[in-house]
């Protein structure tokens, strides 16, 4: 299989952790076609269970999501003894006190839904230090 000419090298895995179906087809789509190796996790339970068994670079995580919410898989994670996996928290919540929540548990980012995926693959791009194409200027 080619390498892709955009891939970070070494490729990095991303944990994406949200209940909604488009948002996470997308997000696959695009940091894939980037070279990112995509994990996905429909739901808190299952994304604090993917992230410990598969360790990614990086987790992408909504706020609010059935069995868990995002804010419990920060707790729980940050518990871990590897302490917490770099996150950017996504949500369609507006509250400045869930932003602060989620710095004061240690997120990269926090990026309010809705959100154009440039900004979300900077963001991404940032926080594992790769390299953004200038197309997403």
């Amino acid at each position: 299989m080619p390498v892709p000419t955009n891939h970070p090298a070494p490729y990095k895995t991303v944990l994406l952790v949200d209940d909604d179906p488009e948002i996470v087809e997308t997000m696959r789509a695009v940091l894939e076609n980037r070279g990112y190796r995509v994990l996905v996790a429909r739901d808190g339970n299952s994304g604090l269970a993917v992230a410990e068994r598969e360790s990614p670079d990086l987790i992408v995580l909504d706020m609010m999501m059935p069995k868990k919410s995002g804010f419990l898989v920060l707790e729980k994670l940050k518990g871990r003894p590897g302490g917490l996996i770099p996150t950017i928290m996504i949500t369609a919540n507006e509250g400045s006190r869930h932003r602060a929540y989620a710095e004061f548990l240690g997120v990269k980012d926090y990026i309010r839904k809705p959100f154009a995926i440039e900004k979300l693959v900077r963001s991404i791009d940032k926080v594992l230090g790769v390299e953004s194409p200038r197309d997403l200027d």
